[in-house]
């Protein structure tokens, strides 16, 4: 399988808590890494009811989103392994990726 990374593609960070269900996107740098903020802090929301979705591509050829560390059904977050000084907190969930419709056989 081949795949292809682009700046500029989106990702959803949807939490489920009972109260109050809430959805952040963000898009991705040169790298593959994206940043999203919250207006709160996540462990209010319960970080254990989020997961990150893959969401779109920027390129019309390469497109279609993988379940790759399951970007298509939602991964969940992953605490860091080492605390950060951050004055923020910072989760993971591993790359995901997209591939292209025309596949080469």
């Amino acid at each position: 399988m081949s795949v292809c990374v682009y700046i500029g593609a989106v990702v959803k960070l949807q939490c489920n808590n009972t109260k109050q269900p809430r959805e952040w996107y963000g898009k991705t740098d040169k790298n593959g890494y994206f940043l999203i903020t919250v207006e709160k802090k996540l462990s209010s929301f319960g970080a254990h009811t989020c997961k990150l979705y893959l969401v779109s591509s920027p390129s019309p050829a390469c497109k279609k989103p993988t379940n790759l560390l399951h970007g298509e059904e939602g991964a969940l977050l992953r605490w860091p392994q080492k605390p950060s000084n951050f004055p923020f907190e910072l989760f993971t969930v591993g790359p995901f990726a997209f591939e292209p419709y025309n596949k080469c056989l």
